[in-house]
């Protein structure tokens, strides 16, 4: 299968990485580390490990793909969705934080497919990404119900070992994504903790109620999505992925830019929808906006 990698940040450098040991892969990416993969091939360490050669550039229309894995941060996927007009495309799937997927649909003249990610992986240098946590990739029609499209992707990358299902009820797995992400996300970032250390204590009580108001604004919505399943969804996450540093604590890290606005940010964006109150991601985002506003980044 011919597969785009768009955004090959961490994640994408992974999964793309992992992905091209059988299949022709192409990350688009940023330099210094799109040049050094190009030109020295990509190495994998870690939890999984490889030495791999995909195709990479900076490049980011033109390009033609069975598939194209759309791994930016949510912010900006009104730019993706622009340069992946100019793509000839057979499907996109979002591997993405957020519920991005139906910006996606309205753009892109292509099926778009839902999808999360629980691996965990960090840039280290350029040509260079761990894998810091072995997750699992669950990908499906975004409607819901059975898809022979989403089965073959599935398929793709069940034939390099990536622990992937293909999923009939992706609409209510897209809110247990984020409630996961409003969660873990933002209370490791402001916390400047790992996964695990929200197995127990304050900081997981915290946690686990972001999670609980997601779930309540998911069936506003329609989505049956039950308080203990989000509960539960949490604490499988911080279980499997105890050593991992979230994205969002990554870019508190980096001094980067943060997804808040479209992971807590969304949550309360939905529930005033309904005049109903959110207010551990309320306090969440908050306090998020306000130390990327003391960084000068909003």
């Amino acid at each position: 299968m011919r597969i785009l990698v768009f955004g090959a940040g961490s994640l994408g450098t992974l999964i793309g990485g992992l992905l091209s040991t059988t299949h022709d892969v192409t990350l688009v990416g940023r330099d210094p580390h799109a040049s050094q993969v190009e030109a020295r091939g990509l190495d994998i360490v870690g939890v999984e490990s490889a030495y791999v050669t995909p195709s990479a550039t900076t490049t980011e229309t033109g390009h033609t793909a069975d598939l194209a894995i759309l791994t930016v941060k949510s912010f900006d996927t009104d730019a993706a969705t622009a340069a992946l007009s100019q793509c000839d495309l057979g499907c996109v799937l979002s591997l993405q934080n957020g519920l991005t997927e139906e910006l996606l649909a309205d753009r892109l003249d292509v099926p778009v497919l839902a999808g999360t990610a629980t691996y965990g992986a960090r840039l280290t240098q350029p040509g260079r990404v761990e894998c810091t946590g072995v997750g699992r990739i669950v990908l499906g029609a975004l409607d819901g119900g059975t898809d022979p499209l989403a089965e073959r992707v599935g398929k793709a990358f069940r034939d390099v070992n990536l622990n992937t299902l293909v999923a009939t009820d992706m609409p209510r797995r897209r809110w247990e994504k984020l409630a996961v992400n409003a969660g873990i996300n933002a209370v490791t970032a402001l916390a400047r903790v790992e996964n695990g250390a929200l197995a127990s204590g304050d900081a997981g009580t915290i946690a686990h109620g972001a999670a609980r108001e997601t779930a309540r604004i998911a069936r506003l919505e329609g989505v049956h999505l039950p308080n203990r399943v989000a509960r539960g969804a949490i604490d499988r996450v911080i279980d499997k992925t105890a050593a991992n540093r979230s994205s969002m604590l990554q870019d508190i890290e980096d001094g980067k830019r943060t997804e808040v606005d479209f992971i807590n940010g969304a949550v309360v964006e939905y529930a005033r929808k309904y005049d109903f109150e959110v207010p551990t991601n309320e306090t969440l985002a908050a306090l998020l906006r306000a130390w990327e506003a003391g960084q000068g980044l909003r």
